[in-house]
């Protein structure tokens, strides 16, 4: 489905991201988390594509089989960095033919063996530069759907880590809804107010277009140093980092207080009209379900319509 028709659909959407297996080991453990996943009925799925396109057919391969061997509507993550437009028409064309509808538009990062690497090559210096790309190819009626891809966006709630300057920050972001781009989907955060400000601050910039919010169970403290290293600083909150010291690094308590931290975070999201909730698996299926039971969800199916979730 076009993401313009499971937003309609869904008045708060709730999807899951995985990453593309290096492994067969890897791949078998993800496939059977995915079938746990697949029966609570996401409104999506999202593959993320590796820095410089590094998992680039890895990241096909994973979209492809869920599209023809799940009933989960797959959508994959397209970078700028390392790509031109040739490379970028190729990757589109076959998501096209294999019948997926929507993209997720991003800047990137380089590949770490590539120290130094000069941007300036780039066909895509911005993300609004390709958002820009995909509705032109859109325009070319490769796509079966006349509209062509759906387009998602990132936002940082917490600042993007590339531009210190928020006045700046929020004028780039505009103009990668002015370019297209249908849905933002942001970057995790760990205090809400930080995305309440963030969804504010987008209103007063003219930007109206649906904002999930991007939520990370901790399920362990290398994990969560791993992606505040990833995510190029995440902040975590004293009230948080102060429970996590109560664990005394015991691995089942830590998971315990992450699980908790984040159902609190989806049910406070609930209450306060989130448009959508976007759960960074890590390719793992336990603390998403556990949260999906904290808040009395049966599958996001009970999200459609004017029923509300139950709490619990």
């Amino acid at each position: 489905m076009h993401i313009n028709d499971i937003l309609a659909a869904d008045q708060t959407t709730i999807s899951f991201e995985f990453f593309p297996p290096k492994t067969a080991a890897d791949a078998e453990v993800l496939y059977e988390n995915i079938a746990h996943l697949e029966t609570l009925h996401p409104s999506f799925v999202s593959v993320t594509y590796g820095a410089g396109g590094s998992t680039r057919q890895l990241t096909h391969d994973l979209v492809v089989r869920l599209k023809q061997t799940t009933a989960l509507d797959p959508i994959p993550h397209l970078t700028c960095v390392c790509h031109n437009e040739r490379e970028i028409e190729e990757i589109l064309t076959k998501y096209a033919q294999a019948g997926v509808s929507n993209t997720l538009a991003l800047g990137g990062d380089p590949p770490r063996d590539l120290q130094g690497y000069v941007r300036e090559a780039d066909a895509f210096q911005h993300a609004a530069d390709l958002v820009r790309f995909i509705r032109r190819f859109n325009e070319s009626g490769v796509h079966p759907d006349p509209r062509g891809f759906g387009i998602g966006v990132a936002g940082f709630p917490e600042g993007h880590p590339a531009t210190p300057n928020r006045l700046e920050e929020m004028d780039y972001l505009k103009a990668k809804i002015d370019a297209g781009a249908d849905y933002i989907c942001t970057q995790l955060f760990f205090d809400n107010r930080d995305f309440y400000d963030f969804r504010e601050r987008c209103e007063l910039a003219g930007i109206g277009v649906p904002i999930l919010a991007g939520i990370m169970p901790i399920t362990s403290l290398g994990g969560m140093k791993r992606m505040a290293q990833l995510a190029l600083g995440a902040r975590y909150p004293a009230k948080l980092l102060r429970a996590l010291q109560r664990t005394s690094n015991d691995p089942e308590a830590v998971k315990r207080v992450g699980v908790h931290w984040a159902t609190e975070q989806c049910r406070d999201l609930l209450d306060n009209q989130v448009r959508g909730i976007h759960f960074y698996t890590l390719n793992k299926s336990d603390a998403t379900r556990q949260i999906y039971q904290s808040l009395g969800l049966r599958d996001s199916k009970i999200l459609r319509g004017a029923v509300r979730p139950v709490a619990t």
